[in-house]
């Protein structure tokens, strides 16, 4: 009996190929089961991926991570893709304004000193907040360092409004708060969460000197999250099936413990010792057995929030740095993306641009047209050399459902891993990491659910260090 219950405790399907799917079938395959991937797109990667738009390699949007997101850090090193990422060295943001036709360039950037001395320099110096409000900031900052994460309280109450109760203004929330908050979180200071809030500004800024350090694909994210990957599941003989979409789940009872039938679209049954349902929200829910959780109907109440990616090529190059954040402007973040999609070998001298913007539901279903009447006079106020520059190409990618939406009150909509079904886990950076909708908070979620499956099976899981990297 001994020798078939281990021989069944073998197989493993992970629903769905993004960062989560990824992590749970590579630890999954590593600890020995034969792992089958589904995936419902053409490639794996979930909503970090690159498609191809004439002679253009596109990345959907412009994911970077932290040097803090050790656990993303440590799947790239999984992947041996670690030479396609790049770190800076120190955290250096160029933060640019243009008010009354004057261009102001301040910088936020981190000295080689101790939290939280490591930013004095930089905001003594930050030209877009005044001398009183830079020290606001600092007193907002000292607060924030003394609150207590893992108080449940915080998630009851909104970012904006603890600021405001801690001297902030609407300046210090643009120039500062919200300049971070909107890229990381997804939602202004008004509409996020504390307990996320704090979790984002204390671990990336007030908890380690290089932890905000900025990191960037060097490569289109397709070559890391697709092509890497695949070869890396390869490796280990799991099964990947793209274009494959799970319709129903159904837990069957079997002799020496639980088995799960996976029903596919074309009709085609799987069956497996371990589910992992690694899809969107929306997806994983559809696919929960009733009763899988307490509370289940709440997950409904798990919103979403989109971002948009405004795409621009130039016929020259208009900007001289690698990124930067705008202020007292629609546009939020700026990337050159030329080394990455080819431009230069097909039309050189040319620059491709994109701009991340979040938090942006009144503009996510706006008309191509009307976004290129918004953004176009922008860059072209924001950087004079876009103003006699020929623009070669302007198109946008919506992600409606970027992320979950980080409201107060989200934490308890968070699943966490296991579900009451055995075998049965969940991953996804929508479940209760306790980080906000990132790469970092995807890959710790597929961490969660191959420890959650393999402890239930009685085999050792590693040690958790707490840093979330690769198990050694």
């Amino acid at each position: 009996m001994t020798g078939r219950v281990e021989a069944r405790h073998r197989s493993a399907v992970v629903v769905g190929g993004g960062l989560a799917g990824l992590t749970a079938a590579l630890r999954l395959a590593e600890a020995g089961r034969r792992v089958t991937l589904l995936e419902t797109r053409p490639r794996l990667g979930g909503l970090a991926f690159s498609f191809r738009r004439g002679e253009l390699t596109v990345d959907n949007g412009q994911h970077v991570f932290l040097r803090c997101c050790t656990a993303y850090r440590g799947l790239v090193d999984r992947l041996g893709a670690a030479g396609q990422v790049a770190l800076q060295p120190r955290l250096d943001v160029p933060v640019l304004s243009v008010a009354d036709g004057r261009h102001r360039l301040g910088r936020l950037r981190r000295a080689g000193l101790p939290v939280p001395l490591h930013l004095a320099g930089s905001l003594a110096g930050y030209p877009h907040l005044s001398p009183a409000d830079r020290l606001r900031v600092v007193r907002g900052a000292l607060a924030l360092q003394r609150l207590d994460l893992a108080d449940p309280a915080l998630d009851g109450r909104s970012f904006g409004e603890w600021l405001r109760a801690h001297g902030q203004n609407e300046r210090t929330l643009a120039a500062l708060w919200d300049l971070v908050g909107v890229a990381t979180l997804n939602a202004r200071a008004d509409e996020v969460s504390l307990a996320l809030a704090a979790m984002v500004f204390k671990t990336g800024l007030l908890s380690d000197p290089g932890a905000s350090d900025i990191g960037v694909a060097t490569v289109p994210l397709g070559a890391l999250h697709h092509d890497a990957a695949l070869a890396a599941l390869a490796a280990l003989d799991v099964q990947v099936r793209l274009r494959t979409r799970a319709v129903e789940l159904k837990p069957v009872s079997a002799e020496g413990g639980p088995q799960h039938t996976v029903r596919l679209e074309s009709g085609e049954l799987l069956s497996a010792d371990t589910v992992v349902l690694a899809g969107a929200q929306d997806a994983a829910a559809a696919l929960l057995p009733a009763g899988s959780l307490d509370g289940q109907r709440r997950l409904a109440e798990l919103g979403t929030a989109p971002i948009l990616n405004v795409h621009v090529v130039y016929d020259r190059r208009v900007l001289r740095q690698p990124f930067f954040a705008a202020l007292d402007s629609p546009v939020q973040w700026v990337f050159d993306r030329t080394p990455h999609s080819g431009l230069s070998r097909t039309r050189p001298g040319a620059q491709y641009l994109a701009l991340s913007q979040s938090a942006v539901r009144d503009e996510i279903d706006l008309p191509v047209a009307e976004l290129r009447a918004r953004y176009l006079p922008e860059l072209a106020r924001l950087l004079p050399a876009a103003r006699d520059a020929e623009v070669l190409d302007f198109f946008v990618t919506r992600e409606r459902t970027a992320t979950f939406d980080p409201a107060p009150g989200t934490a308890a909509l968070r699943p966490g891993a296991r579900t009451k079904v055995p075998g049965l886990l969940l991953a996804g950076s929508w479940t209760a990491t306790g980080w906000p909708a990132t790469m970092e908070g995807a890959v710790r979620s597929g961490h969660a659910a191959a420890d959650a499956a393999l402890a239930a099976a009685g085999e050792r899981t590693p040690v958790d260090r707490g840093d979330g990297r690769w198990p050694r």
